[in-house]
């Protein structure tokens, strides 16, 4: 049975114009570290984690004209500096900037300089990956204005480079960086012996699976324009990790990391809540969603059985026709007949 159609497409899409930056954050992360590498580069990493700081004069200076701080120390402190990678990772839509964290103390200092402007917000404890987007990155605007120096063979004063600037804010791709941030905790609080492996391979598996599964977000949103946070692509993005981490996808431990494993029963704390509350779900129409993720989950099975999903390829070419379908029609239809 033939289950997914190609498209015209020519995959994997070139890498996005950060990448010609990121080459270089790479290699100073290998040699001085990532943390020492992104305080140097992101003006964001030299300021802490404090509450009131993103309405600072210093603050707003630095994120919003790039009036760096002086010196390069970072302006927080790592519980675990080695334990904090930086690699560019392939995906079909282009290499992505990806950093883990060993230790969750770490996660969240990121995820708040990265995503909360610095601000102490809360961090979900069953939130163990952030696709960062659109985090304005002045180094690049740096390199950006030499490079249009030089072209132009003079320097800029004052008044013509805040033309150009207001020229180029449209074109967020050459300023802004997108990015993946992972834990390598436990995938969705599920245990090790639940999950059929020891709790170090489980560890080195959640990262993998992690990573597949904001990756395969990343590609929706660069290829087709959309990041959803709704059930539909959880389960694709899921379906996208499972079969990394194993080669195949199985509906038992898909169903067990969104607490449905026991369905009809659902186990309270299981990421399936966490898509209730906007739009608001009412109990009743909780239960009846519960059926239909439950069925999409077993007919995602049954389609992909015997099919080896170990390659990034035929993980591309499973969820590739799956983002333009919708959950009841997974539920109910086979997947080579939904498009």
């Amino acid at each position: 049975m033939v289950l997914f159609r190609s498209d015209a497409r020519e995959w994997p899409l070139p890498d996005a114009p950060q990448l010609e930056a990121w080459e270089d954050y790479a290699r100073e992360a290998a040699r001085d570290g990532v943390l020492t590498m992104l305080a140097r580069r992101v003006v964001q990493f030299r300021f802490p984690v404090q509450a009131g700081i993103s309405d600072t004069a210093g603050y707003r200076a630095a994120t919003r004209r790039g009036e760096w701080p002086a010196g390069e120390a970072p302006g927080i402190t790592l519980e675990d500096p080695d334990g904090v990678t930086l690699a560019l990772h392939p995906t079909p839509a282009g290499r992505v900037p990806v950093i883990v964290c060993r230790s969750r103390a770490d996660f969240v200092q990121l995820v708040q300089v990265c995503s909360c402007r610095n601000e102490p917000e809360a961090v979900p404890p069953a939130m163990g990956a952030c696709i960062v987007n659109g985090l304005n990155n002045w180094d690049r605007v740096a390199r950006l204005r030499r490079r249009l120096e030089s072209e132009a063979g003079a320097p800029f004063d004052a008044s013509s480079w805040a033309a150009t600037l207001r020229g180029l804010a449209p074109q967020r791709a050459l300023y802004q960086d997108r990015l993946i941030l992972l834990s390598s905790e436990p995938y969705s609080g599920v245990a090790a012996a639940e999950a059929g492996v020891d709790e170090e391979e489980w560890r080195r598996l959640s990262v993998l699976i992690r990573r597949e599964h904001e990756c395969t977000h990343y590609v929706t949103l660069v290829a087709f324009g959309a990041m959803r946070n709704n059930l539909l692509d959880e389960v694709i993005a899921d379906g996208a990790g499972l079969a990394a981490a194993f080669g195949r996808y199985e509906a038992a431990l898909a169903l067990r990391v969104l607490g449905l494993e026991d369905y009809p029963r659902y186990r309270a704390g299981g990421r399936f809540e966490n898509y209730l509350a906007s739009p608001r779900v009412s109990p009743e129409a909780a239960g009846i969603l519960q059926g239909v993720v439950v069925a999409a989950v077993r007919g995602l099975e049954a389609a992909t059985e015997g099919l080896d999903l170990s390659s990034s390829a035929a993980r591309h070419q499973l969820v590739r026709p799956l983002v333009r379908t919708t959950l009841p029609e997974l539920a109910s239809r086979e997947i080579g007949r939904a498009h």
